[in-house]
């Protein structure tokens, strides 16, 4: 069988795309996901795709990680299919659409190539020791870093994605270093199992981390510097609930293809 695919990078966070309209690909195969996402034998990429119908959305969002397992939200990757589906000629200018994590309202520019893409509300920060621990639709460890960009950041977030806290349901590491206009993110993430260019929850879960670090309220805007670009994550904090949060940054074709599996 051969797979037509599309390829897809958002600041360096690269995905695999796949219209599955029509259910031609029967993705609850670990196998072969894990192989396509393989960037020596397959067609490489963080995570694979697949946008399918949905009655009461645009478009549903199916995503997994690199390792073959189905994966909680992903920002990039959630930019990049609103950039693939204004492609196709799905949606337009704006969309809702269905994630994992619930519905998602998103708008993309006239040239498809710039999404603002709306996030979760959160209402609860944790702390471990001198790090925040939030979910933004995925689970994330923020740590402040001087040095970041020096940092191993592979060995130090395999370390804490693997202590006894995080084994067994995994969590991602983001490092963050302030700049003179915002923060420099480098993020390990669960499910790649190595450090990524770009991590969409990850940065979100830092603005909203650093936001509660310097007491800050009101509409806040975040630029973030990833190693794959910039980012940038605006949204309202009364004090207590972070809402209207959304994560904005390029969605950009850089292929198309097919694959026979």
């Amino acid at each position: 069988m051969k797979i037509h695919f599309y390829k897809y990078q958002g600041a360096g966070n690269d995905f695999i795309l796949v219209d599955n309209r029509k259910n031609a690909v029967d993705h609850h195969n670990a196998q072969l996901i894990t192989h396509l996402c393989d960037r020596r034998f397959g067609i490489g990429g963080d995570g694979i795709l697949f946008l399918q119908n949905h009655e009461k959305y645009d478009f549903e969002m199916v995503y997994y990680n690199a390792d073959g397992r189905p994966s909680s939200m992903c920002g990039n990757g959630g930019r990049c299919i609103v950039a693939f589906a204004k492609f196709l000629g799905v949606i337009d200018a704006e969309t809702e659409f269905l994630a994992v994590d619930g519905p998602h309202y998103a708008k993309i520019s006239a040239e498809g190539d710039w999404v603002s893409l709306q996030m979760i509300d959160v209402d609860t920060i944790n702390k471990d020791e001198d790090a925040y621990v939030l979910n933004t639709g995925s689970p994330h460890y923020i740590k402040m870093t001087d040095g970041l960009k020096d940092k191993d950041v592979y060995a130090d977030g395999y370390a804490i994605r693997n202590n006894d806290t995080y084994k067994e349901k995994g969590i991602n590491i983001n490092f963050v270093e302030p700049t003179e206009t915002g923060y420099f993110v480098r993020t390990f993430e669960r499910g790649v199992e190595d450090e990524t260019y770009a991590c969409g929850t990850g940065v979100t879960a830092v603005a909203l981390a650093m936001a509660k670090h310097n007491n800050q309220a009101g509409h806040i805007n975040t630029p973030i510097k990833v190693l794959g670009g910039d980012l940038n994550i605006h949204f309202n904090y009364d004090g207590q609930k972070f809402t209207d949060v959304f994560l904005e940054g390029p969605a950009v074709r850089v292929f198309e293809g097919e694959v026979e599996v």
